[in-house]
């Protein structure tokens, strides 16, 4: 008993395990990495946009953001015809009848490139052939040309996705109408007569459109808006007279002097009027 008196007591010592490591764990280190590595990237793209061009910017836009046609129509479905089925209206291409109708309308009639489309490329195509044949014709690309020298030099022609434009301009010592008014020269007259036999090979349509010289003095009331559309229509009554059809003109408009053609609004070869032979697509 003595012995067991005597004995030295017994100490257990628990000693509080933290887990993570550190006084506040280890998940700080990861939110700061993060942070780190954002504002890495938000500096990198600061130095992208101040140390690039656009065209590099775009073609870096471009890269990040493929554009790959797989088919002309997806239908994001996965089996073998991209789509539900060989009849489904929303999803496949159609290129006849089928589908849920016996006959589907134009509207829902997806054009694919065994359908119509290749015919309106190859129209297209043809109609562009053709205008630039007549603006050869006009100023003599391929020899001999249907203006005389007097007149070729009122005339500039450029092809636009609108159509062929004919533009007739005022010369210092030739203006195409009196001062002033909408009254014709001469050289207007034979400028028309050459737009009706050179138009007259074709049925497209036109329009017409008179511009103005700005005036070098504001003027209590502009007659700029009425002078250029008066042009304009004194262009369309002389073409008329010249032999093309009316129901080919499909608007006539003047444009005052709001759209100069050269950087001083003054010059006189801001004084013009356009006639311009539409696309078939442009009416």
């Amino acid at each position: 008993m003595s012995a067991v008196r005597n004995a030295a007591p017994v100490i257990i010592k628990r000693k509080k395990v933290v887990a993570g490591g550190g006084h506040h764990g280890g998940a700080w280190k990861v939110a700061y990495a993060d942070f780190v590595t954002a504002m890495m990237a938000f500096f990198l793209l600061m130095w992208l946009l101040n140390a690039t061009t656009e065209k590099q910017r775009k073609g870096l836009a471009d890269y990040f953001n493929p554009t790959i046609p797989i088919n002309r129509i997806s239908g994001g479905g996965e089996g073998a015809f991209g789509g539900d089925s060989v009849f489904s209206e929303e999803e496949v291409a159609q290129n006849g009848t089928g589908a849920s109708n016996h006959k589907p309308t134009e509207e829902r009639q997806a054009v694919g490139q065994t359908g119509t489309e290749m015919k309106e490329d190859a129209a297209a195509e043809a109609e562009k052939r053709k205008m630039e044949e007549m603006q050869s014709m006009l100023l003599g690309f391929g020899g001999e040309s249907m203006v005389t020298q007097n007149l070729a030099r009122h005339i500039v022609t450029r092809l636009t996705d609108e159509g062929l434009i004919v533009e007739f301009f005022d010369q210092q010592e030739a203006p195409l109408f009196a001062a002033g008014s909408a009254e014709p020269m001469p050289v207007t007259r034979d400028l028309a007569g050459m737009i009706a036999r050179v138009f007259g090979l074709v049925d497209n349509e036109l329009a017409v459109q008179g511009y103005l010289a700005a005036q070098p003095e504001v003027l209590r009331k502009d007659p700029a808006w009425d002078l250029s559309t008066a042009r304009a229509q004194a262009l369309r009554r002389l073409i008329e007279e010249a032999g093309l059809e009316a129901r080919r003109v499909q608007r006539v408009t003047g444009f005052a002097d709001r759209i100069p053609a050269v950087r001083n609004p003054m010059a006189v070869r801001n004084n013009r009027v356009e006639v311009i032979l539409l696309r078939s697509n442009r009416i």
